[in-house]
């Protein structure tokens, strides 16, 4: 069965062009309507119970697609962001593990943003309260966005949903292919299919340090570093992190400036 999308933006044109790709390019969404305002938006929205909604997050005003989310009393609905914003906006959006499009739309972007709707609806559609938690991180998105920072939540993806976590929590992430593996402070672990790279960029770097390709350490949770029999960084569990030899000189430096 196809998602019925639902195209929102301020645009004529950007509706029509985004209904264009979706049609040529992603066969498994059909649309079913577009609003070029809020109040249409909403009326829609409601009426037509979409499995998606493309949403210009500049229409007029950025906050206003967030206000609008707000306003929808059944949210049981995926969005897709649809954006020209950059930099710190993007980082807040990885942080929250919620999808997005830069304008103007790339289709292998469009594509893979659609694949990953569909990959998690089946275990939404089983498990609805998963929303609650979903429009939880757009809220952490959109407050990230207004205060230009991410705070000290994230937002994991997992098989059934979506977990907010405490960047504190976290013990150190280690890369797992194209995934990372979350370790914890509590001794609990999660899979996320972001990469280390994303993580490396989403977290603070005060708090952060990439010692090496496959890792990255809470410096809260250092103990010290060793050099005997290669190089390590030792957190409080006992926890022997590898420490790469190319970053074993801005890793002291960093260090003796705590």
């Amino acid at each position: 069965m196809k998602l019925k999308a639902l195209i929102i933006d301020d645009e004529e044109l950007a509706r029509k062009n985004l209904n264009m790709l979706l049609s040529e390019y992603c066969s498994d969404v059909e649309v079913i309507g577009d609003a070029g305002n809020i109040i249409d938006a909403k009326s829609k929205i409601e009426s037509l119970n979409p499995d998606v909604i493309f949403l210009d997050i500049r229409m007029p005003r950025a906050s206003e697609g967030f206000e609008l989310l707000e306003s929808i009393e059944k949210r049981n609905f995926f969005v897709i962001f649809v954006t020209a914003f950059k930099d710190y906006a993007l980082k807040a959006f990885n942080a929250n593990a919620i999808h997005y499009v830069l304008k103007p739309v790339d289709v292998d972007d469009l594509q893979n943003a659609v694949a990953k709707v569909i990959e998690i609806k089946g275990d939404y559609n089983a498990e609805p309260e998963n929303f609650s938690t979903y429009f939880e991180a757009i809220k952490n998105l959109s407050s990230s966005i207004e205060n230009k920072g991410y705070g000290n939540k994230i937002a994991i993806s997992h098989t059934k949903g979506i977990k907010l976590i405490e960047t504190n929590t976290i013990l150190y992430a280690e890369a797992s292919g194209n995934c990372t593996m979350l370790y914890f402070t509590d001794g609990k672990r999660y899979l996320d299919t972001r990469t280390l790279k994303i993580y490396e960029s989403i977290l603070n770097p005060k708090d952060f340090y990439r010692v090496h390709k496959s890792y990255i350490i809470s410096i809260a949770e250092l103990k010290e570093y060793i050099n005997e029999d290669g190089h390590f960084a030792v957190l409080k569990t006992g926890k022997l992190v590898p420490v790469a030899r190319n970053r074993v000189s801005t890793f002291v430096k960093t260090l003796k400036a705590l």
